[in-house]
């Protein structure tokens, strides 16, 4: 017993670690024994948000990326994350793979194709099937992956990044609080926004886990007859979930870094053979023509609010439980992001995260959105409007004007891009969740690591096995519980951006040297 205590005294800080535990497998427990009756209470909980709430959600999504952009074009933007001598620990390419599929990457595969269509399909306000509504298809696909996520994901990112390599701070978001309640960030304060951002980030990642396993499943049965059933997933399940302990246990530069890499080279070339044999001119010319519609409405898009009708049932079901989603989802993104970007400046940092992420998706979204808007609006094969979200990308490969081995051929490298990015959101996740437990230590031990790889995998295999013999979804039952952490962290978000301008404008400019008067005491903690 004492060699327990010891040892969770040495590597984690007990009250968040243990919390978190008990919090994963209580929850766990339940929506798998009551699947019905947690997802009802969840999907209760989520309308509330979003019916009374949502106005919230719109105004903090459009002040973070006017808050980012500030801090960006103004005096404080040349500051580095670290001492003013520090250098980047990444080079500029494997800092925007490692980002990229962090962020996004799965959920672009995942939506890249199925998105745009259901929108086209059911569009908020007007008649769907339409060139207008293939129009306003991609501009609302753009707005609920472009800036506004990474606006979210840059202001918890930045504050870690700022607090933690300039301040001499744990790695962790309470440490953003410094300024505005002490070293009460060390105890139930603290505590409590750690195991908050755990929360969102654990049942995140299973859920995501979930996804990736069905999608893969999906292409497996559409390229080779494998059965997609439970079973299948589960063995996916446990092949990638290997091949994530692996990057995890090889550290973040041998392990995440280059299997980060791997998946950026092979997801580029997918779009480029997309790009290549589709219909090119077509993709050339709505890359231009969809970006300027998205830029010319971003402020009526970013503000709008319906309250009753189809735009509000949309806006519920699309916009506010993405941006539910993402700041859920941001102490992981965000957290990670801190971590690979010591020595970047400030004014690099927000750039470099908020519009190569965003340009990278616009370009996914078009190459793979509208070319499948183009076959459907030519009236070609039905097959993409019948098609299911991880069956989309798989049809669409059929539909391009190549042999049917050289389609084969493409839809197994997106089987194994999706794999790739299941892979590097479990090995990041990991690493940001043991950060988030172990006190804000950016090196955590392995075995730590480790273990929540395994409880990753574990709880999205757990869940998918209750829904199967319950007759309900607990995978996504915990998917919708893990969103409505995104009202309370929203909240925790705006305080920290106050709390960020408040520690910027205490700043010398005059001597950039920084304050490290903090760096002992956190140390010594």
């Amino acid at each position: 017993m004492d060699k327990v205590k010891a040892y969770l005294n040495e590597h984690t800080n007990p009250p968040v670690f243990i919390t978190s535990v008990i919090l994963l497998f209580t929850l766990v427990i339940i929506a798998s024994i009551f699947p019905k009756g947690f997802s009802a209470v969840a999907n209760a909980v989520l309308s509330f948000i979003t019916t009374y709430f949502g106005w919230l959600y719109v105004f903090s999504t459009a002040t973070f990326v006017i808050f980012v952009i500030f801090i960006a074009l103004s005096r404080w933007g040349t500051l580095k994350l670290g001492p003013d001598n520090a250098k980047p620990e990444f080079d500029t390419w494997s800092w925007i793979s490692m980002m990229f599929t962090c962020g996004m990457g799965i959920g672009l595969v995942y939506y890249g194709v199925s998105e745009p269509i259901m929108h086209f399909k059911n569009p908020p306000v007007s008649t769907g099937g339409t060139e207008s509504a293939a129009t306003a298809a991609m501009n609302w696909t753009f707005f609920h992956w472009c800036l506004q996520p990474w606006a979210v994901y840059i202001v918890l990112g930045l504050s870690l990044g700022y607090f933690s390599y300039r301040r001499g701070l744990p790695l962790k978001p309470a440490a953003a609080f410094y300024p505005l309640i002490g070293d009460r960030i060390y105890g139930p304060i603290g505590h409590a926004i750690d195991v908050l951002a755990v929360f969102g980030t654990l049942f995140g990642l299973a859920t995501s886990i979930g996804l990736g396993a069905d999608q893969i499943a999906a292409g497996l049965n559409r390229l080779f007859g494998i059965p997609g059933n439970l079973a299948t997933e589960l063995l996916i399940i446990l092949v990638v979930e290997i091949v994530a302990i692996m990057s995890v246990m090889l550290g973040v530069d041998a392990g995440v870094r280059r299997l980060s890499v791997i998946n950026m080279w092979l997801a580029i070339g997918l779009a480029l053979f997309v790009f290549i044999v589709g219909p090119t001119l077509y993709i050339l010319a709505n890359i231009m023509t969809d970006t300027g519609y998205y830029l010319q409405n971003y402020v009526n898009t970013s503000l709008q609010l319906w309250t009753k009708g189809e735009g509000l049932q949309f806006q519920q079901a699309w916009t506010l439980f993405y941006w539910g989603w993402w700041i859920s989802w941001s102490p992981f993104v965000g957290l990670f992001l801190a971590r690979i970007s010591y020595g970047y400046s400030i004014r690099k940092f927000i750039l470099g995260t908020l519009l190569i992420p965003s340009g990278a998706s616009v370009i996914w979204f078009v190459i793979f959105g509208r070319t499948a808007l183009h076959y459907m609006l030519e009236g070609g094969d039905k097959a993409l409007q019948s098609a299911s979200a991880p069956q989309a990308i798989f049809v669409l490969m059929n539909q391009l004007p190549v042999g049917s081995i050289v389609s084969v051929i493409a839809g197994l490298i997106a089987v194994i891009v999706v794999t790739l990015f299941f892979a590097t959101s479990s090995d990041s996740g990991s690493l940001v969740i043991d950060i988030l437990t172990n006190g804000g230590d950016p090196n955590p031990i392995w075995q730590q690591r480790a273990f929540w790889a395994i409880m990753e995998g574990v709880t999205a295999a757990v869940l998918l096995i209750a829904g199967s013999l319950g007759g309900g979804n607990a995978l996504s039952s915990l998917q919708t519980a893990a969103v409505t952490t995104g009202l309370p962290f929203c909240i925790v978000l705006l305080v920290m951006c106050w709390s960020l301008f408040k520690s910027l404008s205490e700043e010398d400019m005059s001597d950039k040297t920084p304050n490290t008067e903090r760096r002992a005491s956190a140390s010594a903690r």
